[in-house]
């Protein structure tokens, strides 16, 4: 009697870094490799409405910012969260959750548990407890991936053993069969009409090559934003931080290039970077590249290359340009499967025996150390192994994609018209063993000579600090380069003031530095608001409160501050006002929710409890925002 053949197990990923479609991506591989059919989708490719149709469901989502849905799951959660569905609408589905988050931040992995609790309140069987990966931890997430897929396997095989036909232990980890890439790449002669003239490229060509090199790339869909917004030229650069302090932020404004710019207050500015051409230039030589050749690429599935929307028509693209636009080479570091594929391209065996040890879960640990730890790049990898030689094939699919960087704007429209300013701290570390590392979108913004012409692409969207109506009162925390995004609030308020005879809300605002004469960052500018019936001064029911955590033995900070000021506090709460926190991911935050749940209990004369629920339901009618970065 012929055994009943299994639906395929359906893996959704929500994914905004890359992450969790890399994890997504295992979960897949090892299943097969384990004789089990899979399908996989991103969530925004997988109609809600076919869920209860389906027997077993693997989702792996990831959390973003303050405990933000993925951009690629907010069509799915919204359809979930509709009360006409019953609570017996996934009866007949099991699940299982895996989650990537950061427990740096106060919402870790927030998706994941309410995802896993709403599939449950709609009647799903979870079939495990949720997996929950962590960036803190030494392994990074897949610390946490590696066990919890280690008991799916089991579980999956116990609840429907039809899904693995020939047995669990089916497995043979010798099988030496690599799939094939998922890219198509056609080469086309240097000097087949392709080739630009070598005058100064005009915005429309530039933007031209990055809508084509960046909409090539697999995983963009025809609805992201390959187009700039706009595009800018530096035309002022200069710090705002003593030199020599330990710390280098500078003040950067930009003026458009393109016609306008549009933004508010609170926008966030996204930037491609340059890359370093030097670290191009050897990345080509060591894969043995041809930068004047001229190439397309498309996705070897033809359901993808329909579903990218990428087509032929985009035209091809000289390799060197589409290296630069879209490939991070000498920047992030590579992902675990960089490293399997690299062992079935290395000619030495000594190379390939380390390199099938970093891929495989014994060899996790060391891989981390040597790879994520020391933030090594693509380059350096296949720097430290010679004889892999990889097809551009597979360099195209597993090489980091070059991300655009994000930044709170700190200017107003309204008093810089066809200008956006940004505050930036200039990122260096050292590595344990002693490399020097840094950040390639602050370094690359601090070497542009303002004098220069350089085009840089630049797209606006609205971050987590919604601009303010001019009558809503502002309790405002911004620590170090947090400050950033107030700097535009104070700005248009001061304006607003001038231009209207209807007096603004009063201000407090709360900064804080390591020392008042190395980092207070705009300090005359936040001096000068706060005098003669500024919009930071007592005459206005505002205050500027600033904490410097090491000008005296004992560290003061802004919740220090805050409490120092709870009346004041209160009386802005009271009347109806907003808070907005922005700065580092680490503890800030969380300190600061304590601090305002003291103020509200103390003031308020409720319990903790009260406060803490009258905290949430401030956040819940969009008056607690939070916008904070690692």
């Amino acid at each position: 009697m012929e055994k009943e053949k299994a639906r395929p197990l359906l893996i959704l990923y929500a994914t905004e870094t890359g992450n969790a479609l890399d994890a997504a991506e295992r979960l897949s591989r090892e299943a097969e490799r384990r004789g089990c059919p899979v399908t996989l989708f991103s969530l925004d490719e997988f109609h809600p409405s076919s869920l209860p149709s389906e027997e077993f469901v693997i989702f792996v989502v990831s959390t973003t910012g303050q405990g933000d849905t993925p951009n690629s799951m907010k069509v799915f959660w919204t359809f979930l969260l509709q009360r006409s569905l019953s609570r017996q609408w996934l009866e007949k589905t099991q699940y299982a959750v895996f989650g990537l988050g950061d427990s740096g931040y106060q919402k870790y992995n927030f998706v994941a548990k309410k995802l896993d609790k709403r599939l449950a309140d709609l009647g799903g069987k979870a079939i495990m407890e949720r997996g929950l990966g962590d960036d803190q931890h030494p392994s990074g997430y897949e610390g946490a991936l590696d066990p919890w897929m280690s008991s799916l396997w089991t579980t999956l095989y116990n609840e429907k053993p039809q899904l693995f036909p020939k047995g669990l232990d089916a497995f043979v980890s010798d099988i030496k069969m690599l799939d094939q890439p998922k890219v198509d790449i056609t080469y086309l002669d240097s000097d087949g009409g392709y080739s630009q003239s070598s005058a100064p490229i005009d915005l429309e060509s530039l933007e031209k090559e990055i809508v084509r090199s960046r909409s090539m790339l697999l995983g963009k869909k025809s609805n992201d934003k390959s187009k700039p917004d706009c595009f800018l030229k530096m035309v002022k650069s200069h710090p705002i931080s003593r030199e020599g302090c330990g710390k280098d932020v500078r003040h950067f404004e930009f003026e458009a290039l393109s016609p306008t710019i549009e933004y508010e207050v609170g926008d966030v500015l996204e930037i491609l970077p340059g890359q370093d051409p030097e670290a191009v230039d050897a990345f080509m030589k060591r894969c043995n590249l041809n930068p004047e050749s001229y190439i397309t690429v498309k996705p070897r599935k033809k359901e993808d290359y329909l579903a990218n929307g990428v087509c032929a028509s985009k035209g091809p693209i000289k390799l060197k340009r589409f290296v630069e636009l879209t490939m991070d080479v000498a920047s992030a570091s590579p992902r675990r499967y960089f490293f399997e594929v690299m062992s079935f391209f290395a000619s030495a065996e000594h190379e390939k025996e380390r390199l099938e040890y970093f891929a495989s879960p014994e060899g996790r640990d060391d891989l981390y150390q040597y790879n994520q730890k020391e933030r090594r790049t693509v380059l350096e990898v296949l720097e430290d192994f010679p004889s892999v030689q990889m097809p551009f094939e597979w360099l195209v699919q597993l090489t980091p994609p070059l991300k655009t960087r994000a930044f709170s704007i700190s200017s107003s429209p309204l008093v810089h018209p066809n200008q956006v300013h940004l505050t930036v701290s200039i990122v260096s570390w050292t590595t344990p063993f002693k490399r020097k590392r840094t950040g390639l979108c602050s370094n690359w913004l601090a070497t542009l000579d303002p004098q220069q012409r350089v085009c840089i692409p630049a797209w606006f969207h609205k971050g987590s600090l919604p601009a303010p109506d001019p009558a809503l009162p502002l309790i405002l925390i911004g620590p170090g380069t947090g400050c950033a995004p107030f700097r535009g609030f104070v700005e248009e308020r001061a304006f607003r003031d001038r231009e209207s005879s209807t007096p603004t809300a009063p201000i407090l605002f709360f900064f804080g530095c390591r020392n008042e004469h190395n980092d207070f960052l705009y300090k005359d500018f936040w001096f000068s608001h706060s005098q003669d019936g500024g919009v930071l001064s007592q005459e206005k029911g505002s205050g500027l409160y600033v904490a410097f955590s090491r000008d005296q033995p004992q560290k003061v900070y802004v919740q220090h501050k805050m409490r120092e000021q709870s009346g004041k506090i209160w009386e802005l709460l009271s009347k109806g006002g907003a808070v907005y926190v922005a700065g580092s991911s680490n503890n800030m935050p969380s300190d600061v929710l304590a601090a305002f749940e003291e103020i509200v209990a103390r003031e308020g004369g409720v319990s903790k409890e009260a406060s803490i629920r009258w905290l949430r339901m401030l956040e819940k009618g969009g008056k607690y925002h939070v916008e904070a970065w690692a």
